[in-house]
């Protein structure tokens, strides 16, 4: 479904005239800028603050020569994953330590001392590490790719760039989260609607990607967590 299909769709439920195109004539049309600025923003917002969709994780490489320390951001990175650890290709069981504060970053390095797994921090648009790579050394990790609109004209953006553009994931939840952000946007009640997002989300949110597996054939998940009760454990 393109942006100009999602956009005739949320027209004909909020009760506005539907377009031939968005983008035609928008500088005239004010309707049709706040249609577009209101899919950018869901769009957007979808793809990074509700979930780490699987469809935008990606693994970032760092290749090292024996002098390089900083190492650009991918061009089309939005943020780390939350669980995103920094891993040497020589240390497989120890991740290297984030050194949170710029402050503690430059006092190390000033009295060159780091971690036996090595450090690293992000400043200047940059992933910095210490001690250096060596040449053939690698350390990857995984970040959240920004780019949640698949292009017309070829490859991905971050924002709708032509009517016939699409959304990367399910397009009806597009369409159900700009339906209910308009009616806000415009005073009129919206709690049916925001449901009917909100119920569309949580199942497109949980077979995004398989739950732990407690009872089975298979293993349990690394991202299970066991807890540990307080008091004797019952018995049979």
């Amino acid at each position: 479904m393109t942006l100009l299909a999602v956009v005739k769709a949320v027209c004909s439920v909020v009760g506005v005239e539907q377009p031939t195109s968005v983008f035609s004539n928008i500088i005239a049309n004010r309707t049709m800028q706040e249609m577009l600025d209101l899919a950018n923003e869901m769009a957007q917002r979808i793809a990074y603050d509700n979930r780490e969709w699987t469809l935008f994780r990606n693994v970032g490489t760092l290749v090292g020569d024996g002098t390089t320390t900083a190492f650009p951001l991918p061009v089309n990175f939005k943020r780390m994953l939350l669980t995103t650890n920094l891993w040497r290709s020589t240390s497989a069981l120890t991740p290297m330590r984030f050194i949170v504060d710029f402050d503690d970053w430059n006092n190390r390095r000033q009295l060159n001392i780091y971690s036996g797994y090595g450090e690293w921090t992000i400043y200047g648009g940059n992933i910095v590490i210490a001690p250096v790579l060596a040449t053939g050394q690698t350390a990857t990790y995984g970040y959240l790719d920004k780019n949640c609109i698949d292009l017309n004209s070829g490859g991905f953006g971050d924002s709708f760039q032509s009517d016939s553009d699409g959304f990367r994931l399910d397009e009806r939840l597009l369409k159900l989260g700009m339906i209910w952000q308009w009616k806000s946007q415009k005073g009129a009640a919206y709690n049916e609607e925001l449901g009917t997002y909100s119920d569309a989300m949580a199942v497109a949110m949980g077979s995004d990607s398989p739950g732990p597996i407690y009872i089975g054939r298979q293993t349990v998940s690394s991202a299970t967590k066991i807890a540990y009760p307080f008091g004797p454990v019952p018995t049979p």
